[in-house]
This record gives C-alpha cells, structure tokens and sequence, in this order.
C-alpha cells in the first residue's frame, strides 16, 4: 500500500507524528502489510487520531489495483464474459456480489467500490484516543479477523463496528488534514502572539480571541490569520 498524497504532506509540513515510538508513515505501512497479511483483500485504512484531530489514509497501489483487476479474467468476470458473448452488460455492485461465481470479481472492482469495511476504536487507559478504519474488497473480507486485526494496532476488538462507511469517507478526512493542521497551526501561533502582547498564558489568550472573534462576527481562524498578518507586517518588536 501506499499513503494518498495529502497524508505524506500533513506529515511532512506538520510533522512529525508517532504511532507507538516509531515515525507513523513508516510504522503506518508497515501495520497495513501485516493487515494484508491477515485479510489479503483489504484496499485501504485509516488511521484517526483524536488528539491531532485528523486522519491518515493508504490504500493500495496502482501495481495491486490492477492485480486485482486481473483477477476477473481467472473469474470469468463481466468484461470477459461480455467479449465472449459479444454482448454489452449493465451490472450494479450488489448483483456482483449475489452471483457466487463472480465473487473473485467483486473484490477486483473494489477499486471504484467498497464491498465491507471494519472500525476498531484504540484505547489508552479506557479513553479512546483514536481509531481505525479498514477497507475491504469482498463482504466477508474481516469475517473472524476482528481479533487479529485489532491486535496489530492494538485496538480494542469488541468495540468493532462493521460496514458504517462503504464510500470510504475516512480519505476525504485525510483529504482535508493538511489544512486542518495549517489552521490549527495558525491559532495556535496567533495564540502566542496575543499572549507574549498581553501577559497572559495561551490558554487566556486562546479563550480571549474566541470571544473577540464572537463579538466581532467573525471566525476565530479569520481573526487568528489577522493578528499573524498584522504582525509580520509590523515586522518583530511592532504593536498591534
């Protein structure tokens, strides 16, 4: 597997983020490898992290992809099928899916369609502190691996809640979180800024700017994103 290309910029702008001890691009990959292992069919996880707020994502490459595409030639898929009989055919996910004999081509076409998915919430001392969102290729992919699975990330298997995100909605998080991790590192540097002008901590800092931003009618990010500008324009040592 590979990460999607906003995991490896939010890691490399933002970072550095750590799974365990070990830098989390490489411990990430790592663990989907021994996921594959276990559940061959998987196309992609996400890992959510509740303290960063934001969502890492791999998926298969384009070289598995198109092994799984492949597949369907041993399956007597639909193509196959279609140039043999010469005939055009319409077929929705869930009629693949019914006909036993093109199992083997439901999981090739997972490219495009998630056919199951698993989510096991990671604990830390009772709290969740994150979680993992796997995706597979055939509906009974994780069928009696949620133990096994959940060791490799150390997650918790009976909090395992299967198929709540069949449109994968976990990479459009990891999307955004290149952007999520800029805004929050703008708060946090326009928290500083009013705290070294005030006297105060970051805390009060950071509490004073929501309340100004309310009473203005603007956003915090709006007005965190001023003070930074109005700073660099004033140059070190400026008032604001």
């Amino acid at each position: 597997m590979e990460p999607i290309p906003e995991t490896v910029q939010a890691i490399e702008q933002f970072g550095p983020f750590v799974i365990e001890t070990e830098d989390l691009l490489v411990e990430l990959l790592v663990k989907a490898d021994e996921v594959r292992d276990v559940v061959p069919q998987c196309l992609g996880l996400s890992l959510a992290s509740n303290e960063d707020e934001v969502t890492f994502t791999v998926v298969a490459t384009a070289q598995e992809l198109a092994m799984l595409d492949a597949v369907q030639y041993v399956a007597d898929g639909p193509c196959l099928r279609a140039v043999r009989d010469r005939e055009i055919l319409g077929f929705e996910r869930e009629e693949v899916l019914d006909e036993q004999g093109w199992q083997l081509f439901a999981g090739a076409s997972a490219a495009a369609s998630v056919a199951s998915t698993l989510t096991l919430p990671i604990l830390e001392e009772e709290q969740v502190i994150g979680s993992v969102n796997l995706y597979a290729a055939t509906p009974d992919a994780f069928h009696g691996h949620h133990e096994e699975v959940a060791g490799i990330f150390g997650a918790w298997a009976e909090g395992a809640v299967t198929n709540a995100d069949m449109s994968f909605t976990t990479r459009e998080l990891a999307e955004a979180a290149p952007g999520l991790l800029r805004e929050e590192l703008d708060l946090t540097v326009a928290s500083g800024m009013v705290a070294s002008r005030e006297g105060i901590d970051l805390d009060s800092a950071r509490r004073r700017m929501q309340n100004a931003a309310l009473r203005a009618g603007v956003t915090e990010l709006q007005l965190a994103r001023t003070i930074i500008e109005i700073h660099r324009s004033q140059g070190p040592g400026g008032d604001c």
